[in-house]
This record gives structure tokens, C-alpha cells and sequence, in this order.
């Protein structure tokens, strides 16, 4: 899912053409015209998927193989258009508008009973565009008589048309949730609160608050959706907020990288207590429509897809690999920069050889960067039936991509991202001799530090460093910090004010100072995958911050409790007690 690892090609350019009849005409004439274009486009794997085809493998065994339609990227209005049903109706289930906010999932809209329906109306000529569209309209149906998929075997809309993130969870967010805290906060206060948050590196402040924001993006969903439980806590009653939390649970879940039985069961308890709170926002003025009058309702056609996200995670995985992320970025560089190279004139073929010579220039690229690498590939072999202890070998599978990834940087591919665990441990276990001392990286099992080579400030004295960042009592602080590590004790269980009357000196008169580090922990879905790394910032005082700025960080104080299983017990002393520090 990212656009450097070059997974996405241009397949075709659909047109859009200017039909000189009425709107209504128009658009079904609009709809079939895709559904032709799809239909060709497509018959390649259509045939595949019937008689099948011979592909090759990544480790170059050739397969029968077979190609159904596993998954159609689509946002709502598209998914409509492409099941071929009218614009109030769902795309996956029988429901329609009247039914989007009821708790349960309705009977799926399968293939076969869409096109039953459709021959119900055979008799009819497609072409007599009033009458068909009449017929057509009474079923739900959008007036498409032949939809690309109806030849393609174990192909189905309710299966085929997954949960996209982007638009179906996150715009969702923007469109509704946001509105409804607008609405019941007042605009003013809900904006007050997100411009008095915290700055954190990497994460978007809203100093202007939100209510006014245009052309919010899809990163910006995601950063808003971090703040906004915490936002409205206090100032909303308590099943809006219930219910608002329980959509935030939601999506956070639906978005795991790996998703067990457990995981499917927690996301129908989020959706369960949605629906049993969601009365809650209506009664507190949530849902207005453009003149502010109460809507109560909740003819909401995203709500009603949440309905199908545990069934399509059980027959497809996890929804995240759905994202329209890539193929919203892709309309940017295979669409709109390589135009701006033509001359407006028969622009078609000109993107098309401009995409054919960026290929092969990247091509290019990586092939003289492997011969530069002295990689020969006719010795990296990949063998089928391996035992695990095969796999340690230099051409295991495993070790496949440390051949190329210093070889993939060089010819654009996506960079890697750094895995301070794994940096730690080598470093432990002496593989990296030439790195500085004392080592700048070191982890446990849950969490890895890691510093810079050069500190950001030079060498002082802890006299200076005292003075510099308004800290008088530095020395005897680092000296029982030194005391403790020494004992064995553990520090974090030591709560409340500093007691240390030890005459012992600090046994060194100079320290090295980082106004800056990078934290990396555990992924909670995933424990044995490291997210990735986030920037600790703490700014020295200064006019405007006379006693300096920092970061917070929630500290485990209690060995006996382990994120993730443990959730945050053991986390809050350090923060409630050392608030301070």
C-alpha cells in the first residue's frame, strides 16, 4: 500500500463524455457507459477466471491459476454505481435508506438476486430509457441492464465491495461525528479546546480549532480522531459520549493489522453499544441538517456499511489493505503530473508513453544498481519445502530482502523503516563494534530508546546545566538515580518528593545533554511488530515558557504489568505523582 513500492499501474482511461439529454438520462447513460468500459477492460480475467490461466509465482513456479473479483476499491457513491443499484439503496445489503440505522445486518445483496430482478424486467427495451428506468426504479436498481460482473464467475458486489477506511470510516468522521460535537458543543468551545492542546512532533495541532477547516484530508481525519473523546469529555452528556466513543472504537479496531476471533467479537460489541447509545446525540441536537433543523433519523448509507465490516474481514482479511489512500494518491502520478508534461493535445497516449518511460527508466535504475551491488540473481534461489533451519541460509526467503534493500533505496523504492529493537539487540550483542559508547540505542521488550550521536547541547558542567534549564537540585537527582540503578531497586516505584540526604557526589563534573529522543514501542494489535518511531521533545526555558516545554509520556511503574494485555494499569503514578519531573 505505498506508492514507491510501484504495486498500482494505470490500466485503462475511462472516458467522460457530454450527453445532450435530461439529467436523469444522462446519468443512467453515464452509468452504463463504465459498466461497458469495465466490461471490456476486463474480459482478460474474466476468461481467466473461467477456463483459468498459467502465471508464474515470485519464486518462479508456474500455477494454474484462477482470477475472481476479490476486492473493488470504492467509496460509496461508486460502490452504488457499481452494484448497479439506486442511490438511497445499499451496495452490499436489501436494506435502503429507511433501514441504515437499524442494529443488525440486513440479507446480503448478492449477484444472483440483483440479476434475477433484472430479468424480471427483460421484456422491457433497455433503450426505452423512461420506461426501464420506471421499472427499474421500483426494484432499487439504477437502470445499469448488463453490470460488468455478471459473467464473471465467484465474483459477487456483497463480497467484492469491501470496506474502504478512507472514505467509509474516516470521512465518515468529518462528515457526521465531527458535525454532531460542532453542533452540540458550539463551535467556539470545541475549537477553543483543540487550539490549547499540546504540541507533539509528527502530529497536527489545530491552532485554529476545526469548525472552519476546507479541504480537509484524509491525514487530517485520522489526526482529529486522536484528540476528539478527550475533546468533548466533560462538556457533552454521557451516552453522546458513550456513543461517539463507541464509533472511535470501532474504527480503531477495524483498522488492525491482524484481527482474531476475539478482535471480530469486540467489533460487534463497539457497533452493538453505538446503536444502543446513538438515541443519545438525536436528544442532544447532534444530528441538524443545513438550517439547523433536528434530524431524527439516521438515513446514513456509511453507517449501514459498518453492518458488513466483520463478514468481509471473515471472507477477505483485514479491511486496511482496501484503503483508497493509494488509488486517491495514484490519480496524482499517473494521471495529473505526467498531463502536465503534454501539450493538452491527445493527452492519452502521451501519459501512457510518459508512464511506459518512467517505467523503464526505474527498471533501468534498479538493474545497474544490483550490478553496482555485485548481486548476482541467478544465485539467490529460491527453494519450495524448507526446514525452519534452512531458513538461516544467505538465500533463505528471510534474508531475500537484506540483499536488496540498500539496493532498493538507490533506485527509489519505499525506505524501510528503522527497527530500534532489532538495532538494540545487535548492538548488545556486539555486531556493530564501531558504534559510539555508551551506546545511543538500547530497548526492553516493550519500548527502545534512541538518541543521536552528538547530543544537542555541548559538553557543560552540571553547575551550567543547572543554570541553563532552571534545575537546582540536577546533582543530587542524577546522584540517586545512580544509587538506585546501582541497588537494583526500581526507580518508578520510588512515588512522591525526593528524599535523599546522601553526602555521595555525582562521579562525574560534566554531562551531555538532548533536548530530544525517538520512542518506539509495540504495535497493540500486532506485539510483535514495532510501530513506527515517534520524536520526545523538551525545549529549554525561555521567555515565553519560563520553566521550559515537554512532552508527555505515560510510564509503565509496575513490572508486573505488560502492554498490551494489561491496557493502562500500573501507568498512572508516575504521571499523577511526578507530574513535575
Amino acid at each position: 500500500m505505498k506508492a514507491s513500492n510501484h504495486a498500482f499501474l494505470l490500466l485503462a482511461l475511462l472516458p467522460v463524455p457530454k450527453f445532450i439529454v435530461d439529467d436523469k438520462r444522462k446519468g443512467v447513460l453515464e452509468r452504463r457507459l463504465i459498466h461497458e468500459c469495465l466490461d471490456f477492460i476486463l474480459e482478460p480475467l474474466k476468461a481467466a477466471a473461467k477456463i483459468g490461466i498459467m502465471m508464474a509465482d515470485p519464486a518462479g513456479n508456474v500455477r494454474y491459476c484462477f482470477t475472481p473479483l476479490a476486492a473493488y476499491i470504492a467509496d460509496t457513491p461508486e460502490s452504488v454505481l457499481v452494484a448497479g443499484v439506486a442511490g438511497d439503496t445499499s451496495s452490499v445489503t436489501m436494506a435502503f435508506s429507511k433501514f441504515f440505522g437499524d442494529p443488525v445486518r440486513h440479507e446480503p445483496r448478492t449477484a444472483a438476486k440483483t440479476l434475477n430482478m433484472l430479468e424480471t424486467i427483460e421484456d422491457i427495451d433497455p433503450w426505452d430509457l423512461k420506461a426501464y428506468l420506471s421499472a427499474a426504479a421500483e426494484l432499487r436498481l439504477s437502470g445499469v441492464h448488463l453490470p460488468f460482473w455478471r459473467d464473471w464467475p465467484l465474483s459477487d458486489p456483497s463480497l467484492f465491495l469491501t470496506p474502504e477506511p478512507l472514505h467509509h470510516w474516516h470521512k465518515m468522521f468529518w462528515d457526521h461525528d465531527a458535525k454532531w460535537c460542532i453542533q452540540v458543543l458550539g463551535a467556539e468551545e470545541l475549537d477553543f479546546r483543540f487550539a490549547i492542546l499540546h504540541l507533539h512532533t509528527g502530529f497536527r495541532h489545530f491552532s485554529g480549532g476545526i469548525s472552519g477547516l476546507k479541504q480537509v484530508t484524509g491525514r487530517e481525519h485520522r489526526d482529529m480522531q486522536r484528540y476528539i473523546i478527550a475533546i468533548i469529555a466533560g462538556a457533552v452528556p454521557s451516552g453522546f459520549l458513550i456513543a461517539t466513543r463507541a464509533l472511535m472504537d470501532f474504527r480503531y479496531r477495524a483498522q488492525a493489522q491482524e484481527i482474531d476471533d476475539e478482535g471480530l467479537i469486540k467489533l460487534r460489541s463497539a457497533l452493538a453499544e453505538f446503536h444502543k447509545y446513538k438515541d443519545a446525540i438525536i436528544r442532544a441536537g447532534g444530528r441538524r441538517g443545513k438550517k439547523g433543523k433536528v434530524i431524527k433519523h439516521w438515513a446514513i448509507p456509511k453507517l449501514e456499511f459498518l453492518q458488513s465490516v466483520v463478514p468481509s474481514i471473515q471472507a477477505g482479511g483485514v479491511a486496511t489493505q482496501w484503503s483508497a489512500d493509494i488509488t486517491e494518491h495514484a490519480h496524482i502520478t499517473e494521471v495529473k503530473d505526467p498531463s502536465r508534461t503534454t501539450n493538452n493535445q491527445n493527452y492519452e497516449r502521451q501519459i501512457c508513453r510518459y508512464l511506459d518511460r518512467r517505467e523503464k527508466c526505474r527498471l533501468f535504475d534498479l538493474t545497474t544498481s544490483l550490478r553496482d551491488a555485485g548481486i548476482d540473481l541467478r544465485h539467490i534461489v529460491l527453494h519450495e519445502g524448507r526446514d525452519d533451519d534452512d531458513d538461516k541460509g544467505e538465500d533463505s526467503p528471510v534474508h531475500l530482502l537484506d540483499h536488496f534493500e540498500p539496493v532498493l533505496r538507490l533506485a527509489g523504492a519505499a525506505h524501510k523503516m528503522v527497527n530500534y529493537f532489532k538495532d538494540a539487540l545487535e548492538l548488545e550483542q556486539g555486531l556493530k563494534p564501531n558504534a559510539p559508547h555508551p551506546f545511543r540505542t538500547f530497548a526492553d521488550t516493550q519500548v527502545a530508546f534512541h538518541l543521536t550521536r552528538d547530543p544537542s547541547f555541548k559538553r557543560m558542567t552540571i553547575t551550567e546545566a543547572c543554570m541553563k534549564f532552571n534545575l537546582p537540585d540536577l546533582e543530587p537527582a542524577l546522584t540517586e538515580y545512580l544509587t538506585l540503578c546501582q541497588s537494583g531497586v526500581n526507580i518508578f516505584s520510588i512515588c512522591g518528593r525526593r528524599a535523599n540526604h546522601s553526602t555521595s557526589q555525582f562521579p562525574s563534573s560534566h554531562v551531555e545533554v538532548w533536548s530530544s529522543f525517538r520512542l518506539q514501542s509495540r504495535a497493540y494489535h500486532v506485539p510483535h511488530e514495532a510501530l513506527p518511531a515517534r520524536t520526545i521533545n523538551a525545549a529549554e526555558p525561555s521567555v515565553k515558557w519560563p520553566h521550559g516545554r515537554c512532552d508527555a509520556v505515560v510510564i509503565n511503574v509496575d513490572s508486573e504489568k505488560q502492554w498490551p494485555h494489561s491496557g493502562i494499569n500500573g501507568n498512572f503514578q508516575i504521571i499523577r505523582q511526578h507530574r513535575n519531573i
